[in-house]
């Protein structure tokens, strides 16, 4: 019988659902306010989310190594998510795209100064044999409160009559209430390395490095979110419709991570996120070959499978491929791999909307991903 998923799991999954309620409130209203309300063009947007991801894996090397070495996780996770919190205040005093992209990139900063130690803290908490049953049940959480944010951001854009500030505004409430229930998490006493860890790709053992390749193959092709909220609005959506395809697109991924990973740790974890990284590549075709609004319903319910394979997956991949006591340093990597690629995936997906059509960007990021689940399955 398999052991019961360990109590700090289910209390960083409520932390996630909260954080995820208020960021999914307001994650497709910042490309429709940047773009809408300030005036700023759709390069701008590229540039935003761009930086603000590059912030946040920057930042989850840092944290994830310091977390390591000082064997806790915990002050990491709380300072995080407060940060967080604040920033949903200076998003609602924002007058000018420059204001919004100092919000998101600490927001980021946030998100990556908690991540890696949050995901090592579930790690140190979880016997290895529910390991990806563990990650799969925390993504779900994390989801759930992505399906539920952006219905609530619907309800309250209609019933404040479009008026995001305040949207931004009450979106601090959740995001305070997630940072204060950290406190409810244990702090586990990470395994000490043989040696101290280092901060350097060098300091992995080589099958991680190669893993690391594929992700950043992968990556390069995975361009912001942004621009999924901005190819349903060229395609003829509003802000409200937008987001229920979005609400879709993340009850699918809640529906899908638990069985993913738990499916992973009854076969190969390698084959499962193969299969993630081979739906994405066929979603991204679709957004790119579209032509009507309705196909946009089945892409994002697919979109939130290829989150359900991956997300969760990769993590438990990473902790399968590194020492115990490098585990935050190792998901840092990883973290940072896929952050620092984010921020060129973004312009390049900005350059080709403007240059060559909304369509580009998508191809060439289903051809990364073709390419990224071809050398995993080769070299991994």
């Amino acid at each position: 019988m398999a052991p019961r998923i360990p109590r700090n799991v289910i209390v960083l999954g409520f932390v996630s659902l909260l954080a995820d309620i208020s960021s999914e409130m307001l994650y497709p209203v910042i490309p429709l306010f940047v773009t809408a309300v300030l005036g700023a063009p759709v390069s701008i947007v590229g540039l935003i989310e761009g930086a603000a991801e590059s912030t946040a894996s920057l930042m989850r090397i840092a944290s994830g190594w310091w977390s390591d070495r000082l064997r806790r996780r915990r002050p990491f996770v709380v300072s995080g998510y407060a940060l967080t919190a604040l920033t949903r205040l200076l998003l609602a005093a924002a007058h000018a795209w420059a204001i919004v992209l100092v919000a998101r990139v600490l927001d980021r900063f946030g998100k990556g100064l908690r991540s890696a130690p949050r995901d090592a803290l579930i790690a140190d908490s979880t016997p290895a044999e529910i390991r990806g049953r563990a990650f799969g049940l925390h993504r779900s959480m994390d989801q759930l409160g992505a399906v539920a944010g952006p219905l609530l951001g619907i309800w309250l854009i209609g019933m404040l009559a479009g008026d995001y500030r305040r949207v931004f505004l009450i979106a601090f409430l959740p995001a305070a209430a997630s940072a204060a229930c950290v406190f409810l998490a244990s702090e586990q006493r990470p395994a000490e390395a043989a040696n101290r860890p280092h901060l350097s790709f060098r300091a992995v053992p080589p099958r991680f490095r190669r893993f690391l390749l594929c992700i950043a193959v992968f990556s390069i092709g995975n361009s912001s979110d942004a621009f999924l909220i901005l190819r349903a609005n060229q395609l003829g959506y509003g802000t409200q419709a937008v987001m229920v395809l979005f609400a879709l697109f993340n009850a699918t991924h809640v529906l899908s991570a638990f069985p993913a990973g738990t499916l992973s740790d009854r076969v190969n974890r390698r084959g499962v996120l193969v299969c993630g990284f081979t739906i994405f590549a066929l979603v991204y075709a679709g957004f790119g070959l579209v032509s009507g609004p309705h196909w946009l319903w089945l892409l994002f319910g697919a979109y939130g499978v290829y989150h359900g394979l991956a997300d969760g997956v990769s993590r438990a991949l990473v902790i399968d491929l590194v020492p115990a006591g490098t585990r935050g340093t190792a998901l840092g990597l990883h973290a940072a791999t896929v952050g620092l690629v984010a921020f060129p995936a973004s312009v390049i997906a900005g350059i080709l909307w403007s240059s060559m059509g909304p369509a580009a960007p998508f191809l060439f990021g289903a051809a990364m991903a073709a390419a990224a689940a071809a050398l995993l399955w080769l070299r991994s």
